[in-house]
């Protein structure tokens, strides 16, 4: 009986993170981290050395590369992604999209769309995908959007969850309402450190 509760835990637990590690490549020397994103990865709000893929940059030792623009929704993101995505260096994609396309109330369903189809084409690629969830600005308490949860399990890629809305909800970590501060883009780029190391890439 034991034997058989043992296994059944194996089973359960190679099930659970089996599939989310094994399209993930480990980092080599050489191979990039493409961040890419609106102004929370962009960095606004802070210097652009104490962007979240600058910090990242330095703690992680590999190039990463900053492909946030202020200001852009998903839709925007996702028309420049290709491009981004031809850079053969690129080998784990960092994805934060989301806060312009709830600010401007557009479609949660067309958001999840989306993010979907930008983890596809990175998948299609080999590369390697961590989604970070985006806070609902228009809710108190900054609460993860479930959206987020529901992509990261039917696209089977891992998710960094409750992250932002930590630190947004801290006066200490922010530039404004909606952006870190220096301070903030740093525990961002370390608990981003964290799950690379988690998932296999570091």
């Amino acid at each position: 009986m034991k034997y058989v509760i043992g296994t059944i835990l194996v089973l359960i637990l190679f099930t659970l993170f089996s599939g989310k590690k094994s399209h993930m490549p480990k980092l080599k020397n050489g191979d990039a981290v493409l961040a890419v994103g609106d102004s929370l990865t962009y960095g606004f709000g802070a210097p652009p050395e104490k962007s979240y893929p600058a910090v990242l940059q330095r703690l992680s030792g590999h190039c990463v590369i900053n492909a946030g623009r202020n200001g852009d929704t998903s839709a925007e993101g996702m028309k420049r992604l290709p491009a981004l995505l031809d850079d053969p260096t690129v080998k784990v994609m960092i994805l934060c999209f989301g806060g312009n396309d709830i600010l401007q109330k557009k479609s949660m369903k067309q958001l999840k769309t989306n993010l979907k189809h930008m983890i596809q084409l990175a998948k299609a690629k080999g590369i390697g995908v961590l989604l970070i969830a985006v806070p609902d600005f228009s809710l108190f308490g900054l609460s993860p959007l479930n959206l987020y949860e529901e992509v990261s399990e039917e696209e089977n890629v891992p998710l960094v969850n409750g992250l932002l809305s930590n630190i947004l909800g801290n006066p200490s970590l922010k530039s404004d309402q909606i952006h870190p501060n220096g301070k903030g883009y740093k525990i961002m780029a370390e608990r981003i450190v964290e799950a690379l190391q988690q998932y296999g890439w570091l």
